[in-house]
């Protein structure tokens, strides 16, 4: 195998398999892969001096959970005594703020409480779009859909069509860890499949909710792993109905170990390191060659190394992130307002865009 020849393969937007990927990783240096990625970028992205940014924010639903994921130090037990279910008192006051600062959507996560149903969500989603109508539900993810799929005997489709009907306007990809079952029964083995995953993405394509991909690296998962998640993401991409939005986004980021459970058996375990995630960025550019967009996660590696990855591959900065819960608890720190990255944006040389979730610049 040569890297010349997989170098070619790219700019012409051909198909990798998962061996020439993991060669190409593991042998090409990281000066090339990020050239070849910035290359695609131009290809995908017409006005490629422009970075988009949002501004939203992350509202946990409840941190009861019961998929039981060793990364995670937000999840509470069922009887916990600081387990929540969020009020619909906080709501407002979260909204009122998001709205304040400019932003309309809420990135509403979840987690797999046995005592909410479908009917809480129907519910919850109708009450917030009554009071406010402009607000961008962005909520949930496979996980809770099959969760709720499974707790109420209904179809993925079904669950789906109620929750968008209720107002969910588009499916992120989180829970999507490491598409790999070897992985998943190890790491979060009350969350759903591969397979359940890839088919709950499917039925919100067929819907034409728009739906992002997400990829949490760098813990136990082999690079061959990583280079099948990519290529079962392209795949399934492939399959969308024509004109219907699909995967719009991919948003790789790194595991974070302070004080999880993972850490605990495996002490030893090193988090990637700045130069392997701007080779993940280029190579998910790479790999992905039917997706249009790829975040980068300041929040996760920093600002500087997150202004790298816009010249290997990258081509939004993601949100400001007015809360996050999950992955802070784990050690990750970072933090920007919307003037800081947008002035992050132009100190890597870029033009900042404010967009919406359909990656449609709004200013």
């Amino acid at each position: 195998m040569k890297l010349e020849n997989l170098y070619s393969k790219a700019i012409k937007l051909q198909d990798f398999t998962v061996e020439e990927l993991t060669f190409l990783y593991k042998n090409a240096p990281t000066a090339d892969l990020m050239a070849l990625a910035h290359e695609l970028r131009k290809i995908h992205k017409k006005d490629d001096k422009y970075v988009g940014w949002i501004i939203d924010r992350n509202v946990n639903l409840t941190n009861i959970c019961v998929a039981g994921c060793k990364f995670c130090n937000f999840s509470r037990h069922l009887n916990d005594p600081d387990g929540y279910v969020t009020t619909m008192e906080e709501y407002r006051r979260k909204i009122k703020e998001l709205f304040d600062l400019g932003g309309d959507q809420l990135l509403l996560q979840g987690g797999l409480n046995p005592r909410l149903g479908l009917d809480f969500y129907e519910n919850l989603f109708r009450s917030l779009k009554a009071e406010f109508p402009d607000l961008k539900l962005h909520a949930l993810g496979p996980a809770e859909v099959a969760y709720l799929a499974k707790r109420e005997k209904l179809s993925y489709k079904e669950v789906l069509i109620r929750l968008h009907q209720a107002g969910l306007d588009s499916l992120p990809g989180a829970g999507a860890e490491i598409l790999s079952d070897r992985v998943r029964r190890y790491v979060s083995p009350g969350k759903c499949t591969t397979d359940q995953w890839l088919a709950v993405m499917k039925a919100a394509h067929e819907l034409n909710l728009p739906t992002s991909a997400t990829m949490m690296f760098g813990f136990i998962e082999t690079i061959e792993e990583r280079m099948q998640h990519l290529l079962l993401i392209r795949d399934l991409q492939k399959q969308k109905p024509q004109g219907h939005y699909g995967f719009i986004t991919f948003v790789p980021w790194t595991f974070q170990k302070e004080n999880t459970e993972l850490e605990k058996e495996y002490p030893d375990i090193k988090e990637a390191s700045a130069d392997e995630y701007v080779r993940m960025i280029a190579i998910s550019r790479i790999a992905l060659n039917n997706i249009e967009n790829i975040q980068t996660s300041w929040l996760t590696v920093g600002k500087e190394i997150a202004q790298i990855t816009l010249y290997g591959g990258a081509n939004d900065f993601g949100s400001i992130m007015i809360e996050e819960n999950v992955v802070s608890s784990a050690g990750a720190h970072y933090s920007m307002n919307a003037q800081q990255i947008q002035q992050a944006i132009r100190e890597a040389g870029f033009i900042p865009r404010r967009r919406n979730q359909k990656y449609e610049f709004i200013d």
